[in-house]
């Protein structure tokens, strides 16, 4: 009689190194997750992560999948598998490169809508502006936070607002 041992179950969780079938698991689970954050990613992303065919090919097919749920689900779990046989260190690291790009634009947009508010909420915020961005065009500065003041008082479309926002961006971004 044949032992319950001797019998393969299609997957080799049980010959790796001595991992438990757990670890395997949350292991797959990982590259998953992986794999789906890569799918986030907005193609112009993505061609700057060193990826195989495979995997560039199989991303592009997830993308068309997102509506059909229970094939995108399978399909990502295909992905995960791909990413098996595949070093995902370099794949990580320039992740890693996006994440932070992004997450930098993020930080730079919020000052930008901070100093805004600060501007058009306090007068004397002006002054320490022109000093730390002396490329402003000032009178265009100080127009525009006028009338975005008066748009606010008279609850009108924040078209100075926009505009104010637009004038400061370049100064702060140093473009």
């Amino acid at each position: 009689m044949a032992d319950i041992t001797d019998f393969t179950h299609g997957d080799d969780w049980d010959r790796e190194e001595g991992k438990s079938k757990t670890q395997v698991k949350k292991e797959m689970h990982a590259l998953q997750a992986l794999g789906e954050e890569l799918v986030a990613l907005s193609p112009a992303a993505r061609a700057k992560l060193p990826m195989d065919n495979d995997l560039v090919e199989a991303l592009k097919l997830a993308d068309k999948l997102v509506k059909k749920h229970e094939a995108y689900r399978r399909h990502m779990q295909f992905i995960g598998k791909i990413m098996r046989g595949t070093d995902l260190e370099p794949i990580e690291r320039a992740l890693a490169v996006v994440r932070n790009t992004n997450q930098a634009a993020t930080r730079k947009f919020h000052l930008i809508e901070d100093w805004r508010d600060k501007l058009i909420a306090n007068s004397d915020a002006v002054t320490e502006f022109i000093a730390e961005y002396p490329q402003v065009e000032i009178q265009q500065l100080r127009t525009l936070i006028r009338n975005a003041k008066k748009e606010q008082e008279k609850n009108q479309p924040a078209k100075s607002y926009r505009e104010l926002f637009q004038l400061i961006k370049p100064a702060i971004l140093g473009e």
